[in-house]
């Protein structure tokens, strides 16, 4: 798979499909890698897409330079990933922080979001209840210095904890993928970086402002569709009834499809019905590149 050189170090991603075709970029979360997709990309393969799938700096098989691994941070390595491709204009595929990231791009960038498809991602700003009580404990014990550090640094929680966050079973050997880019505890620290970014009860406020921004674009971009992938909850899912609703009710352009349980790692869970709920979405709204004519 192929690496390609970006601020000094490297991305590396899978990629499938029309080489002359509209770019889909799957963008992953925390604490997976572009592997999260090899079990989606095979169903939305069609003529006229070209499928990739970077893994985020510091993460799976892409350099881990010494950054702090801001949001910022990400954003600007992922910038300098589509400017080394020259995907000018894409189709962009989230979950989990990789949503996050799909939606301030197209929110920076206006014109370069041909759509946006996400399932189990950071919708807006949480506060009060709006985040389940074992979720807050988690979140602010992973804020507390010393005790994230042990959490994730040295027993390595998000990644040995993933099976926990799924619905069905995860093959060993997935998860030796998942954990081969982490072995010691200085490799984990894009892991913990990500933790502290969950934006609760106002802060982190540079995560808060950039969430705040997208979703404004959300609700003010029709002509850009948009697809949620809903799941009943499983283990661990970030998105319930009430975020469906909400998603309805703030984001313009969107639809919705329902599919049965699944963890907050959907895309591990049920790969086939996420990938043909994105193939069948982007068919109604002709997200393809036409073949050049001779």
């Amino acid at each position: 798979m192929p690496t390609v050189p970006v601020l000094g170090t490297t991305i590396h991603y899978r990629e499938s499909g029309d080489p002359d075709g509209l770019p889909f970029v799957f963008l992953h979360g925390n604490p997976t890698s572009s592997h999260l997709w090899r079990n989606v990309l095979p169903g939305v393969v069609a003529p006229g897409r070209r499928l990739l799938a970077p893994d985020l700096i510091g993460m799976g098989e892409s350099g881990k330079p010494g950054l702090s691994y801001s949001f910022d941070d990400h954003a600007r390595h992922l910038d300098a990933w589509f400017d080394a491709l020259g995907l000018a204009e894409a189709v962009l595929v989230g979950h989990d922080w990789g949503g996050a990231l799909a939606f301030d791009r197209a929110a920076r960038l206006p014109g370069t979001a041909r759509g946006l498809a996400f399932t189990e991602t950071i919708l807006k700003p949480l506060a009060g209840d709006e985040f389940p009580s074992a979720g807050r404990e988690l979140f602010t014990l992973l804020r507390t210095p010393g005790v994230g550090e042990s959490m994730i640094l040295e027993q390595s929680l998000f990644v040995e904890g993933l099976p926990d966050t799924l619905a069905t079973p995860l093959d060993p050997a997935d998860l030796d993928v998942y954990r081969r880019p982490c072995p010691t505890p200085d490799s984990r620290r894009p892991i913990l970086a990500w933790t502290r970014m969950m934006p609760l009860d106002g802060e982190p406020a540079d995560v808060v402002a950039r969430v705040e921004r997208y979703g404004a674009w959300l609700a003010a971009s029709p002509e850009v569709p948009k697809l949620l992938a809903a799941f009943d909850p499983g283990p661990g899912a970030m998105t319930g009834p009430g975020a469906v609703a909400w998603c309805e009710e703030n984001i313009a352009g969107l639809e919705v499809s329902r599919h049965g349980p699944a963890g907050h790692h959907s895309p591990e869970d049920r790969p086939e019905e996420l990938a043909a709920a994105i193939d069948a979405w982007a068919r109604r709204h002709a997200l393809v590149r036409p073949p050049v004519s001779g």
